[in-house]
C-alpha cells in the first residue's frame, strides 16, 4: 500500500492562502540557496503527484517552460517527469505524464493508495487536502512554514487532528520544513 503525503506552504499562523484566496505571499521569502537545494532534492526524490485543478493549472503553465528550466532545472525536470493525477471534473490534462482522476475523489485516491507504486504527494490543493485528511487518507503532512502571519485565511484542516512530529529543518530565510505523521 502506498503512502499519501500532503506538501503545503503555510503561514506561521497556519493558512495556505490568505482571506482573499491569494498565495503570492508564499513566494516572497528572501532568496535562500540552501532551501533551493533542498527543494531540488525533494522534487527529484520520486513519487507520483496529485494536483487539484488550480494548482495543476498554475504548475502546468510554468514547469514545462524554458524559464522554469533556466531558473530551477532540477525541480523542472522532476516535475515534468513525474506521473501526475489531476483532481478535476472538467479540466482536460495537457501536461506530460498527466491523467485525470475519474469518479469520486475519496474512492479514486483510496484505490490509488491500495496499488503498488511510488508514494503519492499532493502539492498545494488545499481543499483537496482537507477532503483527503477528513477521510483519513493522509499519512504525512509536510509543511513549508513561511515566516509571515496572515491573520486570516484557509487551513488544510477541516477537523481536529492530532499529529506526531517526524522531522523538522530550519533554513536561513526563516522557512521551516516540518513533517508530521498521522
Amino acid at each position: 500500500m502506498r503512502t499519501l503525503r500532503i506538501f503545503e506552504s503555510i503561514s506561521v499562523d497556519g493558512y495556505f492562502c490568505d482571506a482573499a484566496g491569494d498565495m503570492q505571499w508564499a513566494y516572497a521569502a528572501a532568496p535562500d540557496p540552501e532551501f533551493d537545494a533542498w527543494v531540488g532534492n525533494n522534487a527529484g526524490s520520486g513519487g507520483e503527484l496529485l494536483l487539484g485543478r488550480k494548482t495543476y493549472q498554475m504548475m502546468a503553465s510554468f514547469w514545462p517552460t524554458p524559464a522554469a528550466a533556466a531558473q530551477m532545472p532540477r525541480v523542472a525536470a522532476g516535475m515534468n517527469a513525474a506521473k501526475k493525477y489531476l483532481v478535476s471534473k472538467s479540466l482536460t490534462p495537457s501536461w506530460q505524464n498527466s491523467q485525470r482522476l475519474e469518479g469520486d475523489l475519496i474512492e479514486a485516491v483510496s484505490a490509488l493508495k491500495a496499488t503498488e507504486g511510488s508514494p503519492l504527494v499532493l502539492l498545494g490543493s488545499g481543499s483537496v487536502a482537507a477532503q483527503l485528511g477528513e477521510a483519513g487518507l493522509v499519512d504525512e503532512y509536510q509543511f513549508v512554514i513561511i515566516p509571515v502571519a496572515l491573520g486570516a485565511g484557509r487551513s488544510v484542516f477541516s477537523k481536529h487532528q492530532t499529529l506526531r512530529l517526524l522531522s523538522q529543518r530550519a533554513f536561513p530565510s526563516g522557512r521551516v520544513v516540518v513533517t508530521y505523521g498521522t
